[in-house]
């Protein structure tokens, strides 16, 4: 049995909890997976898993063997990438995560910065509405908006989003302007079901506004293109509109009502054994997005 292979099998199942996962990730069967975790077991002399038709958990001692795998193979990684070079200069493939349209407005133009900036680099971005699971996708770097789990991961605020209500000036015009939360009772919605899938609004101090849109739209550009054309209102995160907002296209209403606004934080699984490509990456979409007016 190659010690240090079964090892890395050993934490990715860990991490995935999922033989499955652990193989596909490492392309090889499950049952490879299977036998050699079982082999391991038997040259440590303990039971690292609980197995059931559902799920893989760490017993007691595979938690503190968990651990102590992470640190060698971390430490036997940056030994590797030092006499490589890997970690002075940028190479191979990056993958970043974000949700869509904060991807496309505001991660993608970094992406594409740090691309001439490192010739030898190339990337690929997983920009989507869902949440991932940074490991078992292989994602290098997340940038993530809202409050975070415990992961152990490292995470790196950037600065906050809020939950705003805007319309257009025309159509504030027409239908006037709601003051009190429960005044949107009174006014068309255009509602963007891919964020907001619950019909109640909340506000600060535990407002909540139980309202029926009259018009469901399944993303976000849709509903910001309704609110634009001045046919109602609509409740998206303020990056989202940021650029209608500067242009005077959109106004928000009800700000003094808002909820505390979201952090977004810059999230990687590897710490400070991090390789060069990642650091590079994380620095520069650092400075870019606390830089960014629209999201401070």
């Amino acid at each position: 049995m190659d010690r240090w292979q079964a090892m890395r099998m050993f934490v990715k199942v860990a991490e995935t909890e999922s033989f499955a996962a652990t193989a596909r990730h490492m392309r090889m069967s499950a049952p490879v997976v299977t036998r050699t975790i079982a082999a391991l077991e038997d040259a440590i002399g303990a039971r690292l898993f609980v197995r059931t038709t559902r799920s893989v958990k760490l017993t007691e001692a595979g938690s503190r063997y968990f651990d102590d795998c992470r640190r060698i193979l971390a430490d036997l990684a940056e030994a590797e990438a030092a006499a490589a070079g890997s970690y002075a200069t940028p190479s191979g493939t990056l993958t970043v995560t974000a949700s869509a349209l904060f991807g496309r407005m505001h991660v993608l133009p970094i992406v594409t910065e740090y691309l001439d900036a490192y010739p030898a680099m190339s990337a690929r971005t997983f920009f989507i509405d869902r949440p991932v699971n940074i490991i078992e996708e292989g994602i290098d770097v997340a940038v993530r908006i809202g409050r975070l789990p415990d992961s152990g991961f490292t995470a790196i605020k950037v600065g906050s989003v809020r939950r705003v209500i805007c319309g257009a000036p025309a159509y504030f015009e027409r239908h006037g302007i709601p003051t009190t939360p429960t005044d949107l009772k009174d006014h068309r919605i255009a509602a963007s079901t891919s964020a907001w899938a619950s019909p109640e609004w909340r506000f600060a101090d535990d407002q909540r506004v139980l309202l029926h849109p009259t018009l469901s739209c399944n993303t976000n550009d849709a509903a910001i293109a309704t609110a634009l054309s001045g046919w109602g209102l609509t409740r998206v995160l303020h990056y989202q509109v940021g650029p209608a907002l500067l242009e005077g296209r959109l106004r928000i209403v009800l700000s003094e009502h808002e909820e505390p606004p979201l952090p977004i934080h810059v999230l990687h699984p590897e710490g400070r054994h991090a390789p060069a490509k990642v650091r590079a990456f994380i620095d520069l979409a650092v400075a870019r997005l606390r830089a960014n007016r629209l999201l401070n």
